[in-house]
């Protein structure tokens, strides 16, 4: 399980071939190693990859339904901060893979489940991208749909009353016109990407502060706010036992908080192939993540607090808010402005998180005929296919079934490339379709077994109440049996 050091050179922890790969049906020039000359990616560049991806809509309304559930406002950002510092171990591992050799997340995979097997767990996680690229393509829409609201007294008029599944044309034309956005940056390739990302980082924290002061000006300080927040919990679920609390409420929403980026701690490698070096993708990522997620939930609460204080009403929806502060000042200037930074945040989280790791898993399928960018344009088609607006409608079930998913899939990578191969991967043969990771016809069986037992035992917590806690906690039951049930089955193959 060593790599071959007649064919790589080392450098800033790295890992780089001497020579070009061959051509074979596993390789073409989006998933062959970077090259170490090619990492340029620094940890501000990395932090900033996850500034722009924690900055959206769906991090402000996340701290929404944890609180409409029944939990305060510190409750709420605890289970942001503990998920996320749970999430980013696996997330450190794997993207040490990525960064060492310079590979994406489809070809890492092929290490545990075989050069073929590699399909089931990157098209697993590309599925649920394309789910998640839908439902920010559908949040960027609506900005738009305001925007031109805005400029054009005529546009909400568009197509009369013709409706499908509740919405207008105005409200589809906005979404295929931001979809067509976000094809342009994955037509434009990754340095727009890392361009895109690092000059919206600081525009989005400072616009986000800036909404922060506003509603504490208008409301005499973020005390005042707090103290508002407790109103926002439902009063049916303000009395609850501790245990109750912690099983029916917060381990759930934990689960779905790491289920959050659960997509990401997976194929983190697609980026993190382009590090400069391990420090700088830990400082990077350590840094970006476990700072920006949990603050921008705290605005997201701090301003819906001040809104119950200002109308009477909480108005979780930022679009909503900043269409209805454009009114009352009367000023179309402020209500453009405020949509094209909605646009921003959205645009920035879509194309890193829901885009590039379904480019690249579509591109896996077949090397020789599918790139980059045409894997990009499948998955985009995917995500209007997929309808997104009604995804909306259920989002923690949505949260908690694919982290369960995925992290069976975590657990038996996480197993491979740390327990097992102790972080030495042969490069070349992850490349070879004859070499060692082609297992039995291309499929680790161990790997798949392992997958479906971890996936097995947290769907168990839908048979009986009794073992709810298994689903409720679906993250963390899957991938803790994965990881055991593959590092059995390898070592016992492996005394065989």
């Amino acid at each position: 399980m060593n790599a071959n050091p007649s064919t790589i050179n080392e450098s800033r922890g790295l890992v780089e071939l001497s020579a070009d790969l061959p051509v074979s049906s596993l390789s073409n020039k989006d998933l062959a190693p970077t090259k170490i000359g090619e990492r340029s990616w620094n940890r501000w560049h990395i932090a900033s990859l996850w500034v722009g991806m924690s900055v959206c809509i769906p991090t402000y309304m996340l701290a929404a339904s944890m609180i409409s559930s029944g939990m305060n406002w510190w409750q709420s950002l605890l289970a942001i901060l503990l998920g996320n510092a749970i999430v980013l171990v696996p997330l450190m591992i794997n993207a040490h893979a990525g960064a060492k050799y310079g590979i994406p997340f489809p070809v890492y995979a092929r290490a545990s489940f075989g050069t073929m097997g590699a399909h089931i767990p990157s098209l697993l996680r590309s599925l649920v991208a394309c789910g998640w690229f839908g439902i920010q393509t559908w949040i960027g829409g609506m900005a738009i749909d305001a925007i031109f609201a805005i400029l054009w007294e005529g546009w909400a008029g568009l197509g009369g009353d013709w409706r499908f599944m509740g919405y207008g044309m105005p409200q589809y034309l906005g979404f295929l016109l931001f979809w067509v956005i976000n094809m342009y940056f994955v037509w434009a390739g990754t340095d727009s990407i890392k361009w895109m990302e690092t000059a919206a980082a600081p525009f989005l924290i400072v616009m986000g502060l800036a909404l922060l002061f506003w509603a504490a000006g208008k409301v005499g300080g973020i005390g005042t706010i707090l103290a508002q927040s407790d109103a926002l919990i439902q009063a049916q679920a303000q009395q609850r036992p501790f245990w109750d609390f912690m099983l029916t409420l917060f381990i759930p929403w934990l689960t779905a908080m790491v289920g959050f980026w659960a997509t990401l701690s997976l194929n983190i490698p697609d980026f993190t192939r382009y590090a400069h070096s391990q420090r700088d993708q830990m400082f990077g990522q350590a840094a970006g993540l476990l700072t920006t997620m949990p603050l921008f939930a705290f605005i997201g609460i701090a301003v819906t607090s001040a809104t119950l204080i200002l109308y009477g009403e909480a108005i979780w929806d930022p679009v909503q808010l900043l269409a209805r502060i454009t009114a009352e000042n009367h000023s179309p200037f402020t209500g453009i402005i405020s949509m094209l930074v909605l646009l921003v945040a959205t645009l920035s989280t879509n194309i890193a998180a829901n885009v590039v790791s379904p480019a690249n898993s579509f591109a896996n399928l077949a090397p020789q005929k599918i790139g980059f960018r045409l894997g990009g344009l499948i998955a985009g088609i995917i995500g209007i296919l997929i309808m997104p607006w009604q995804l909306l409608d259920m989002y923690l079930t949505w949260l908690i079934s694919y982290s369960g998913l995925l992290g069976a899939v975590g657990g038996v990578i996480v197993c491979d490339y740390l327990l097992l191969r102790r972080t030495a991967l042969n490069l070349p043969d992850l490349y070879n379709p004859a070499g060692e990771y082609r297992y039995q016809r291309g499929f680790n069986r161990s790997a798949v077994l392992a997958l479906l037992a971890g996936i097995a035992v947290a769907l168990l917590g839908k048979v009986h109440p009794t073992l709810a806690f298994l689903f409720n906690g679906a993250w963390f039951s899957a991938s803790l049996v994965s990881f055991i049930v593959y590092w059995g089955l390898m070592r016992r193959k492996k005394k065989a």
